[in-house]
């Protein structure tokens, strides 16, 4: 409403301000994502390269290809591209998730909102004026606008009303060291291989990849804040404390005690099954919930909501799955805890899990 984006007079366009619900669609078999936009390295940009690989060649990522922008004409081109050939799907699958498409349908422009090639509202108004000439739906050109408008300068806000104390937090006491996997890829969940192995490749993952596989991992086997944040920061090119620590302390880790989000975003294989297409490529079996070969966030999922009850039981948001969890047996509890604690031991020795 401040700024006049998506109104009709004084209500929201369409007559909803949220059209979120309709934005959580599963992938589908035979979809077509478009290349992302790329770039070759100019004669400067070229002899950064060299700098770095001289430099820094033990260090996490690849160096080569560099597809990156690095003018504000080439991150124009990027936007533009968006626009017409990803915004119109954006919404439908926003949180969906593909093996070997780590792009998707997503903008690609955090890159250069973040150092400045790119100004927040020429990206909205590009966005608002697609719907207005009938090229985007509502609800991927709302979805967008949202992400930019709305969550952006929430987490802005946060970073720069709560900080320094805002860095360091960590309401449910989470201790577990950063496992080696975040750096190596070499793991036998196939989620969070696709994930880090993309990470490493492009200095990239969507936003549902970053939150409900890494950061779901991350929360549910209590790994510490520090680590995690300090993981996030080093190994994405967008990544600006300002942006970065609020998200993952606030929104993957729940670390600030429900300062930035209303509940944990705790999740089991079913969730990441539903909107990948990771599971059927699994050493582990999503269906199980418990043994050796169950998929493991099934069972640390329920371990997490044990191990946490205390802090946990009484949110509003948790009450329907603290019940399940009160009415569940005491086989079955215990059966939860040995799975997590034999996993735990394995991940301690640095076995691959």
């Amino acid at each position: 409403r401040k700024f006049n984006v998506l109104m009709d007079g004084k209500d929201p366009v369409g007559g909803q301000w949220n059209y979120d619900a309709e934005n959580r669609k599963p992938p589908k078999d035979g979809l077509n994502v478009p290349k992302p936009t790329a770039f070759e390295p100019d004669d400067i940009t070229q002899d950064v390269l060299k700098l770095v690989e001289a430099e820094f060649s033990d260090h996490f990522g690849v160096l080569h290809p560099f597809p990156f922008a690095v003018t504000r004409a080439q991150a124009l081109v990027v936007l533009e591209e968006f626009i017409s050939d990803r915004l119109p799907q954006f919404g439908d699958f926003q949180d969906a998730m593909v093996q070997n498409e780590p792009w998707m349908f997503h903008s690609h422009i955090s890159f250069y909102l973040n150092c400045g090639l790119l100004d927040p509202l020429e990206c909205i108004k590009a966005a608002e004026e697609a719907y207005h000439h009938g090229a985007s739906p509502l609800n991927a050109t709302e979805g967008f606008i949202r992400q930019v408008l709305g969550w952006r300068e929430y987490v802005r806000g946060i970073y720069w009303l709560k900080m320094p104390d805002y860095k360091g937090q960590n309401a449910l006491n989470a201790t577990r060291a950063l496992p080696d996997f975040y750096w190596t890829a070499e793991t036998q969940m196939n989620c969070l291989r696709q994930c880090v192995s993309e990470t490493k490749s492009n200095a990239y993952a969507h936003h549902i990849q970053r939150l409900m596989v890494l950061g779901n991992f991350a929360l549910i086997a209590g790994l510490h804040p520090d680590e995690v944040n300090e993981w996030y920061l080093l190994v994405y090119a967008d990544a600006y404390e300002w942006v970065e620590l609020p998200n993952v302390s606030g929104m993957v880790l729940f670390a600030d005690d429900g300062l930035l989000a209303s509940k944990p975003y705790a999740a089991s294989g079913a969730y990441i099954n539903r909107m990948s297409d990771y599971c059927k490529s699994c050493h582990y079996k999503v269906t199980k919930k418990n043994g050796p070969d169950a998929c493991p966030f099934n069972y640390l999922y329920w371990d997490f909501l044990i191990r946490n009850g205390e802090k946990l039981r009484n949110n509003p948001r948790m009450g329907l799955i603290y019940r399940s969890l009160q009415r569940m047996g005491d086989e079955k509890r215990a059966t939860i805890e040995a799975d997590s604690a034999r996993f735990f031991k394995a991940l301690d020795n640095h076995e691959k899990v």
